[in-house]
């Protein structure tokens, strides 16, 4: 038993949302999220930013649960169905739009109370309104304070999956932390984590939640897929083994 908490965008999806939703700004929301994503700017100073320049509506917000679900990372489905089937406890923390990181986390059999991200208000009409401004996690620390009221009702160890700088500044709430490389590497997130997985897939994920091979013979594959990933990549020399113990 124990709890995995992935983080969204650049992990279990391939894109960042706000810079797919961006059009005409894109340039200018890039150049945001990268300053808060390597930890050079606190997210609270480009977080309201970014969505004053995108200002998305309703029907964009749907687009973009569609585009998290057909950019799903490599394994991050099988992964996050193993994990259940083995008893551990599956949840989403992101700095993202709720409706959207939400329609990705149902997409990957999770329920609403297994996903926490900035709320989203629109008009009548379906054109935007605003956001949740008060959230923690529109502002810098926020990840480890949604982790702090979670550890409650999450078996332990918890170990938190993501890439950035928001969730490195959440390993001291969590136990394991491991920085999901395989799609953006940023040295501030390595230097913090417990862990590196540079490979595509997320099968590694599995591999060290489990620690040891899992129940049901069918999802061995996946493990060890992740496990060689993580024994034999050379960009793992110095990390350790995986979890002699079950999560």
């Amino acid at each position: 038993m124990g709890s995995v908490v992935f983080d969204c965008d650049s992990t279990l999806s391939a894109i960042e949302g706000i810079e797919y939703i961006s059009a005409d700004h894109v340039a200018a929301v890039e150049a945001l999220t990268r300053e808060a994503m390597e930890g050079l700017t606190p997210l609270e100073s480009v977080y309201g930013r970014r969505l004053d320049l995108v200002r998305p509506d309703r029907a964009t917000v749907d687009r973009l649960t569609s585009a998290y679900i057909d950019t799903l990372t490599e394994d991050a489905r099988e992964v996050v169905a193993a994990l259940i089937a083995e008893g551990v406890r599956v949840r989403v923390l992101s700095g993202g739009l709720l409706p959207a990181v939400r329609g990705l986390a149902q997409e990957l059999g999770l329920g609403p109370g297994d996903v926490a991200a900035v709320e989203v208000m629109f008009e009548a009409d379906g054109s935007w309104r605003g956001y949740d401004a008060a959230s923690p996690l529109a502002r810098a620390g926020g990840k480890a304070e949604i982790l702090g009221g979670w550890r409650a009702t999450m078996p332990a160890p918890v170990m938190l999956v993501g890439d950035g700088a928001t969730d490195a500044e959440a390993k001291d709430a969590v136990d394991v932390f491991v920085a999901y490389c395989g799609l953006v590497e940023r040295p501030v997130v390595v230097a913090a984590a417990d862990a590196v997985v540079r490979s595509l897939s997320l099968a590694p994920v599995l591999a060290l939640a489990l620690g040891a091979p899992p129940t049901d013979p069918g999802r061995l594959k996946l493990y060890e897929k992740g496990r060689s990933l993580l024994l034999t990549d050379a960009a793992y020399e110095d990390q350790p083994e995986p979890r002699k113990q079950r999560a």
